[in-house]
């Protein structure tokens, strides 16, 4: 298949679009939100919006930001994106406490369980690891330097997830990778030991997560994919536990808008993406072009997935892009969302809700459902979203062709353009690293 892009299409990044993302405090006590180059956080606790403090004297991000994410312990938080910047925040005080140069645009970041070490993954698919001992959140902006951690070479990596023992660091790629490595005791040597690889997806993976119990506090790795499964791993022998076709079980329970679609056609044609977060037993995923959220229960006893369950009362414009929740409250927080959407008058665009019953809902139940609060009901309520979406009044019309254009940009990104020959040697004649120094 022909790359029917315009010449120099890829390098037109001025209309790359970004979704907005969520993430939320493992406490609850804060929330976070990222709509392009701006990072806003509402303080759940205090009841009111953050000031973020960035020593540096300019604006915290200048570009998209990609990935934002919470540590386990809630005591440090990363933001990092398409200006090449990775920005590590101590939650106490909400200012920044160090700061990376990448020497690409970052794709995934992960913190480790001790909050010792920040990770963080480009484009090119290299992940470094940031040494962040000695900070304690109160002394003045530090410049880190990154150290090359492992590389998936030349595949954009799309996730990275430390073992719940920190044993392990997994980290998927767009070509349907999943790679378990051990994480060194001396992170800044390198990486050097491969545990396992999990493969089996047909499409790029989208997203990790481990889903862990009492009774199993080593955990298990789920990971979704534009294959349009959901798939339960064993990481240390890379082992397939169980599959669950996400798109085709979607399909059996709407009758709209699938209604008369083949599942094949309908998946090849759409590449569902997934996004999941797991609490307890119950895993929620988001696919790309569904309008709600899909539940799906997992039996750790005995490593299969079960029920499917829809949730789809969240609004006809309401497609969301990202997910989150805490380790201990029973909300879930979604967020649809874009940047730089072109030919609007919009430079960003965000709309969170959140849902309750979270910990109470078991798909294959007839207990309660997931229910969409009022605003007024939202904690915080019109503060929290007056500060996280930019405004109360939301368009609600422009949100169907945000999301259109989200699905876009994201395919763009993760799914392989076919080129011809001819095409593919014209490229490799203008790379940078093939031009003669001067």
């Amino acid at each position: 298949m022909e790359d029917t892009q315009p010449e120099g299409g890829e390098n037109n990044r001025d209309v790359e679009v970004a979704p907005a993302l969520i993430s939320v405090h493992p406490t609850q006590d804060s929330v976070a939100v990222a709509v392009g180059s701006d990072l806003r956080v509402f303080d759940l606790r205090g009841n009111c919006g953050v000031t973020l403090v960035d020593e540096t004297g300019e604006a915290f991000h200048k570009d998209s930001i990609r990935a934002i994410r919470y540590g386990a312990k809630g005591k440090l938080f990363v933001s990092a994106g398409d200006d090449k910047l990775v920005k590590v925040w101590s939650t106490d005080s909400w200012r920044c406490i160090a700061s990376v140069c990448s020497e690409k645009r970052v794709s995934a970041v992960a913190i480790s369980n001790d909050g010792l070490y920040v990770c963080f993954a480009d484009k090119f698919g290299v992940v470094w690891v940031v040494d962040l001992h000695g900070l304690d959140g109160n002394e003045t902006l530090v410049n880190k330097k990154a150290a090359p951690l492992l590389a998936h070479y030349c595949s954009i990596i799309t996730s990275l997830e430390f073992s719940p023992d920190g044993w392990f660091i997994v980290t998927a790629d767009r070509d349907f990778k999943i790679r378990v490595t051990v994480f060194p005791k001396k992170p800044l040597d390198g990486a050097h030991e491969i545990q396992s690889f999990c493969l089996g997806h047909t499409e790029f993976v989208s997203c990790l997560a481990f889903l862990v119990t009492v009774d199993y506090p080593q955990g298990f790795l789920v990971s979704g994919s534009g294959d349009s499964t959901v798939r339960l791993w064993d990481v240390n022998s890379g082992i397939l536990l169980d599959t669950c076709e996400v798109g085709s079980k979607a399909v059996m329970l709407l009758q709209w808008p699938f209604k008369g679609m083949s599942p094949n056609i309908l998946l090849a044609f759409e590449h569902f993406s997934v996004l999941l977060l797991f609490h307890y037993l119950t895993a929620y995923l988001f696919c790309s072009s569904f309008q709600g959220i899909l539940l799906v229960s997992c039996d750790l006893s005995s490593q299969t997935f079960g029920a499917v369950k829809v949730v789809s009362n969240m609004g006809d414009s309401f497609i969301p892009t990202s997910l989150g929740c805490s380790s201990s409250a029973e909300l879930l927080w979604t967020i649809t969302g874009v940047s730089k959407l072109h030919g609007s008058d919009h430079n960003s665009l965000a709309c969170v809700r959140v849902l309750s019953g979270f910990k109470k809902t078991i798909p294959d139940a007839a207990g309660p459902e997931l229910t969409v609060l009022d605003d007024n009901e939202v904690p915080g309520a019109e503060k929290l979203l007056e500060k996280l979406q930019g405004s109360l009044t939301v368009e609600e019309e422009v949100f169907l062709a945000a999301a259109e254009a989200v699905k876009t940009s994201m395919c763009n990104l993760l799914i392989k353009k076919q080129y011809t020959t001819e095409k593919r040697e014209f490229r490799k004649r203008g790379r940078n690293d093939k031009k003669t120094k001067q």
